[in-house]
């Protein structure tokens, strides 16, 4: 029997997690709809480990799925042909990562990737607003792949404390996207950071060593993080060394 779903006005506390839909409900870990998008409402969530997710004429809907996706830095899986690619690229002089060069440029090139096969976008003009607000609260931060002077990919994540939330990619050249994530591996790795938050399961983000855990066991896992220091967020080109001299994957 599907659960009663939470309506939150502004302002209004999350319910507890265990009240967000489960399996045979029509939309697994969902649990809350309405509230508001501002930064200290998203920080709120994200400490307790409940992201939004909504498309156009939908209210803003908050989630939190059991299990969670979850990409532990040292699982990453880098496979022979991306460790080519990343050698080229760090070896170019044309080439290069930056960090929070052009977070408006990253989440708006992001908002054309449809997720999970969905018509349209779900990066709606308030979540640009939302999220550019966190940027500008620190909290939000762009990694991107420069080449010849050009943005050609990124991404954009949540960082709170040491832990930090992937949420979307985009690539205008082949494997842009995953250079930059590769890149946000090398940075979490050089930092101590030891899971990037994926938040639901796609074959793209296993094949790359991410897998499901326990909701239970992620939200102990942020409980601990989210208090922890936060890194500075700037990419040294000494952090590909480490990743690049792992064993490349089959």
């Amino acid at each position: 029997m599907s659960r009663h779903l939470t309506w939150l006005e502004p302002g209004d506390p999350f319910p507890l997690l265990d009240e967000a839909w489960g399996s045979g409900d029509p939309a697994p870990g969902l649990l809350a709809a309405g509230g508001a998008l501002d930064a200290a409402h998203l920080l709120r969530a994200y400490r307790r480990g409940i992201f939004p997710w909504f498309s156009e004429g939908q209210p803003i809907l908050w989630w939190s799925p059991d299990p969670r996706m979850v990409l532990q830095t040292k699982n990453f899986r880098l496979h022979r042909s991306l460790r080519k690619t990343l050698q080229a690229f760090a070896a170019s002089p044309a080439a290069e990562i930056r960090i929070d060069h052009d977070f408006d440029a990253v989440i708006r090139a992001c908002s054309g990737v449809s997720r999970r096969h969905q018509d349209g976008t779900w990066i709606l003009p308030e979540m640009v607003q939302a999220y550019g607000a966190l940027h500008r609260a620190g909290y939000a931060h762009s990694v991107e792949t420069w080449i010849d002077g050009e943005l050609v990919g990124g991404l954009y994540c949540v960082n709170v404390g040491a832990a930090v939330f992937g949420e979307s990619m985009f690539a205008h050249r082949t494997d842009a996207s995953k250079i930059a994530l590769s890149a946000l591996v090398a940075f979490c790795l050089a930092q101590g950071i030891a899971a990037i938050d994926c938040q639901q399961n796609t074959a793209h983000l296993a094949s790359l060593g991410a897998a499901e855990m326990p909701r239970s066991e992620f939200v102990a896992a942020l409980d601990r993080t989210a208090l922890s220091a936060s890194p500075v967020w700037k990419f040294d080109s000494l952090y590909w060394r480490e990743l690049l001299s792992r064993p490349a994957a089959a």
